[in-house]
């Protein structure tokens, strides 16, 4: 089949969900550890499970013919994986041609060595994940990071153009009370804020249940402060922003425990090993990896479809006394 020839049907699910919007893990690895996302020891992938770049490359190219018009990098942390430019070049290269944007979410340390490049393959706006700015606080949360690693990348990413938002996950007795404060230090440094639920991914060896802030309540607490004004800005994910009083600063919320977005899921999600996740909180996947290096981009579409007919209506996140991990899987196998 040529190429022309594929991507006629356009990305719709069972329930008339218009999929626009591809996260693709490009490694479940990553250099830090968070106690929410990961356990202390991990096993990961051996390489010759992971798609290679260009297989990866290829499948991006059908997603866009089939209508997808963002795409997003993750991982475990995008920027360890070798040659990762090279990825979002060719994938940059459809920009204005099918697809508006590519983005990437990371942890920011390695945005010294890379940031330049990657505005320089089309990336424009990058997430930075960032729990805490103190020193201690953040190296206990990632399990032994360095802070300033992440200052120094978002400088750099500043010097190279790239907008940049912060994720931050509300900790219940870990950071709550540096999430007003960081909003408005995301307000000076002109950054928009994200505010994340805790979601049971995995086991970590943590409790989630001692640690799960829900947003209502951070909400309200920011009200006390600064109104907030519910806002149409929409970045192509879950978050629902708010403008805030007196900032320039947008915050978003992601409340998937407290008031889940599932009835408008745009979003599919493509694993490092090209399994196909129709949805964050459950197992249910498809698996293009055997079938694409057999028969390549023809013998890949009708499990797309058949991906699309299985995508439920909604995640079963739980949390609370007895609630266990809604899927064995960790955040970083999936990509956030």
């Amino acid at each position: 089949m040529d190429r022309a020839d594929l991507g006629r049907t356009a990305l719709t699910d069972a329930l008339g969900r218009r999929i626009s919007y591809l996260r693709i893990s490009v490694t479940d690895r990553c250099d830090l550890r968070c106690r929410y996302c990961m356990a202390e020891r991990m096993s990961f992938l051996p390489k010759n499970q992971v798609l290679t770049l260009e297989e990866l490359a290829l499948l991006a190219d059908l997603f866009i013919a089939r209508g997808v018009r963002k795409i997003r990098l993750t991982g475990g942390e995008p920027l360890v994986r070798r040659d990762i430019v090279d990825l979002v070049r060719r994938i940059g290269r459809h920009l204005g041609g099918g697809l508006d944007e590519v983005t990437l979410t990371t942890n920011g340390t390695r945005l010294t060595q890379h940031a330049q490049a990657l505005f320089d393959a089309g990336i424009r706006r990058i997430n930075v994940s960032l729990d805490s700015r103190d020193p201690e606080r953040f190296a206990h949360v990632t399990r032994g990071g360095d802070v300033r690693a992440v200052f120094d990348g978002l400088d750099a990413a500043l010097a190279a153009g790239l907008s940049v938002k912060i994720n931050m996950v509300a900790l219940n007795g870990v950071n709550d009370d540096e999430i007003l404060p960081m909003l408005r230090w995301c307000d000076d440094q002109g950054f928009d804020l994200t505010l994340i639920e805790t979601m049971p991914l995995g086991e970590t060896g943590e409790d989630r249940t001692d640690h799960y802030l829900p947003l209502t309540q951070v909400a309200d607490s920011i009200r006390q402060h600064h109104a907030l004004t519910p806002i149409a800005h929409r970045t192509g994910g879950p978050a629902r922003y708010h403008g805030v009083e007196g900032m320039n600063a947008r915050l978003g919320l992601i409340t998937p425990l407290t008031n889940n977005f599932c009835a408008d899921c745009n979003r599919m999600r493509m694993t490092c090993e090209g399994k196909i996740f129709m949805c964050l909180g459950h197992e249910d996947h498809v698996d293009l990896k055997a079938a694409f290096r057999e028969g390549g981009l023809q013998a890949v579409e009708p499990l797309i479809d058949r991906a699309l007919r299985l995508k439920p209506a909604a995640h079963d996140f739980r949390i609370g006394a007895g609630a266990t991990a809604a899927v064995r899987r960790h955040m970083s196998v999936t990509g956030g």
